[in-house]
């Protein structure tokens, strides 16, 4: 599986970190920008270059995913979530108490970002994460399988029929 990283300053250091390491764990990865440090860059520009080459990478049916990195996250996800078959979701580091579904289950919500709803962007907020965190949070993500269930299908159907190109 190939995976596409992409940050802009507040993430730019941190995604140089996450390109080894997702190497050393076995993927073929692609930078997608930022290539230097630069307080004024524009977060769309690389956000959008690695999402549209998930995009286009489901449209002719290749697995694989993008991690971008940003100062919160938000906007990264928002840039992203903007290229039709992107589903990126952000995530900030571990919660502060147990995650419990409604039945009484324990939860990952990272894992159940891409067990449940198939996430192939994974937004991380590089100015609330350690490095260890954001290792951590890569590989359960990237370990993580989607389940193919039909209500999820069926519910990713319905959002696909509302973005635009």
């Amino acid at each position: 599986m190939k995976i596409y990283l992409a940050a802009d300053h507040g993430g730019y250091e941190l995604k140089n970190k996450l390109l080894e390491f997702v190497r050393e764990l076995g993927y073929e990865v692609e930078d997608c920008g930022a290539f230097s440090l630069d307080m004024e860059d524009d977060y769309p520009l690389f956000i959008q270059a690695a999402a549209r080459k998930v995009s286009a990478d489901v449209e002719s049916g290749t697995d694989s995913r993008a991690i971008v990195i940003g100062g919160s996250g938000q906007g990264e996800a928002f840039a992203a979530n903007r290229i039709r078959g992107v589903r990126a979701v952000v995530y900030y580091g571990e919660p502060l108490r147990k995650q419990i579904d409604a039945k009484g289950k324990e939860l990952d919500m990272i894992s159940s970002t891409r067990e449940h709803n198939n996430s192939n962007v994974l937004s991380l907020a590089g100015r609330f994460l350690s490095e260890n965190e954001a290792k951590a949070a890569v590989r359960r993500w990237l370990e993580a399988h989607y389940d193919k269930a039909e209500r999820h299908e069926r519910r990713h159907a319905m959002l696909e029929e509302k973005v635009s190109t």
